[in-house]
């Protein structure tokens, strides 16, 4: 996995060809020290998020996506994958992470330092 540093403090990786994460769904990715979930959405729009749900750490990235929300697979909680909020519950929020398509159609995820 390839990375470079950017200006400010931060760290952009290289995940890979977008093909990865096939349209309507998500991939749990590391980088660095932890684990993030990257989803595409049916539009092809890409996002990420901290991997595991905030309840009882399901796995994110195995979750429902409809547009932009995404159904946690342990016990139905949802969240706007585009904001990070929960949907309906008062669980708690999700980290959300930059994330753009490269001109040759990679994955490049921006992690803050923190």
């Amino acid at each position: 996995m390839q990375y470079e540093q950017a200006q400010s403090m931060s760290v952009v990786y290289n995940l890979g060809l977008a093909t990865r994460v096939p349209l309507g769904e998500g991939r749990t990715f590391t980088v660095g020290e932890r684990t993030v979930a990257v989803f595409r959405t049916r539009s092809g729009a890409l996002l990420a998020t901290q991997a595991e749900c905030p309840h009882q750490r399901g796995p994110l990235a195995d979750g429902l996506l409809g547009g932009n929300v995404l159904v946690c697979p342990l016990h139905g909680y949802k969240f706007d994958i585009k904001t990070g909020l929960a949907v309906g519950h008062a669980c708690g929020s999700l980290k959300t992470y930059t994330v753009e398509l490269s001109d040759r159609e990679e994955i490049l995820l921006r992690v803050e330092d923190s």
